[in-house]
């Protein structure tokens, strides 16, 4: 303490959240950094301490007030930097909390509980790109579908739209709550991925809209969700493994609806039905995308991994042995959608598109197991594994 008595200062009844806080800072400047602040107001004895931590001044009671000194403190003492903006650090300890990546973390801060911390799990190069790409190209449903385009197609063509529309809404629930289960894990020290994540449930939401828009277009009542069809999906949102849940959802199941929306796009009905898919295609090649390059980059630097996704198709096909898998109404719908009549030839045609449609979900399948580094002969083991429902 000086030898000489601090200036003094009476904010009679002003609270430091009414302005007293500036006729404190502008004591302590014209008074040397010392001052003796009284005030009757009734939050100063808890607003005047925690001011003055904040701002690193000391402030202990004194002689009817409080006797404040500036700079006795230093706040940030102890503190991190969140590692570097431009590119995530292998790991994001808890004490980093919410901070923006690359800021000065204070000491003391509250610690979240955000397991999927690592750059090895969690990140891909591509995360930033795709995450631009995915904003710059979303869509309103409202503008971007010909709602009310003619449709001269018969009754039982649109009772087939109805019964796809349906499993596709069931689907792409699951693909919306299981990213969902994972966004509140992610450590925001990988925002891209964390943002990546958010524009991919946004994007599953918009499908479940339009998916259900189109099946009440003509109709009042949805089609039938069968017990194996929720039993498959079941087993994604219940996987707790976020590189296991990515690899069954995206690169195997969404995979394969990239083919499945193909299909609908090229034999719809009526240019609504058309539209619709095309654009829900697009938003998933993003989806399958994402997750064959964060895939990619953990199985290059934990080549165990892969046996883990295999382990994980055989355990999901074993679970779901029992099931029915793709219920017979869905593909009867698909046969339709191809036949485009019901003449002998007609649903001959329709019934090889639908054969050569579950050819290409496995060669698309392959292809990408390849990718991450399955021999071709295991890829065509465990693509012949994945669920008769395609998700």
């Amino acid at each position: 303490m000086s030898a000489t008595a601090p200036a003094e200062l009476e904010l009679v009844d002003l609270g430091l959240d009414e302005g007293g806080h500036l006729l404190v800072e502008r004591g302590l400047r014209l008074g040397g950094g010392e001052l003796l602040v009284r005030g009757g107001a009734a939050t100063v004895a808890i607003d005047l301490p925690a001011w003055c931590r904040a701002r690193g001044h000391a402030c202990a009671p004194a002689a009817g007030g409080w006797h404040v000194r500036a700079g006795q403190i230093d706040r940030w003492r102890g503190a991190e930097r969140a590692g570097e903006v431009a590119a995530p650090s292998a790991h994001a300890p808890a004490r980093w909390g919410l901070a923006a990546r690359g800021a000065l973390v204070e000491a003391g801060a509250p610690t979240l509980d955000l397991p999927l911390a690592d750059r090895r799990t969690m990140w891909a190069d591509e995360a930033a790109r795709l995450y631009a790409q995915a904003v710059a190209a979303q869509w309103d449903p409202a503008t971007a579908i010909p709602w009310d385009a003619p449709a001269d197609h018969p009754a039982e063509g649109e009772d087939a739209v109805v019964q796809l529309m349906t499993y596709l809404i069931e689907n792409e629930t699951a693909a919306l709550l299981v990213p969902a289960r994972f966004l509140g894990r992610v450590h925001p020290h990988f925002r891209e991925v964390m943002q990546l994540l958010a524009v991919q449930i946004a994007d599953e939401a918009r499908h479940v809209e339009v998916f259900t828009r189109r099946a009440c277009l003509r109709r009042d009542a949805l089609g039938l969700s069968t017990a194996g069809g929720q039993a498959s999906l079941a087993t994604l949102f219940d996987e707790p493994d976020f590189a296991i849940a990515s690899f069954l959802l995206s690169v195997l199941g969404e995979g394969s609806f990239l083919a499945l929306l193909g299909f609908v796009r090229d034999h719809a009905p009526d240019r609504c039905t058309a539209a619709l898919a095309r654009l829900a295609a697009q938003d998933e090649a993003r989806h399958v995308a994402f997750g064959l390059a964060h895939l990619r980059r953990h199985v290059d630097e934990e080549p165990a991994l892969r046996g883990r996704l295999a382990a994980a198709i055989e355990r999901r096909h074993a679970a779901l042995a029992h099931t029915a898998g793709l219920n017979r109404e869905v593909f009867d719908a698909l046969v339709l959608l191809a036949a485009g009549g019901w003449a002998p030839a007609d649903l001959r045609r329709g019934h090889a598109a639908v054969v050569e449609l579950v050819r290409t979900m496995d060669e698309g399948r392959r292809q990408r197991l390849v990718r991450l580094g399955f021999a071709p002969d295991d890829a065509a083991r465990l693509s012949a594994l994945h669920t008769r429902n395609f998700m």
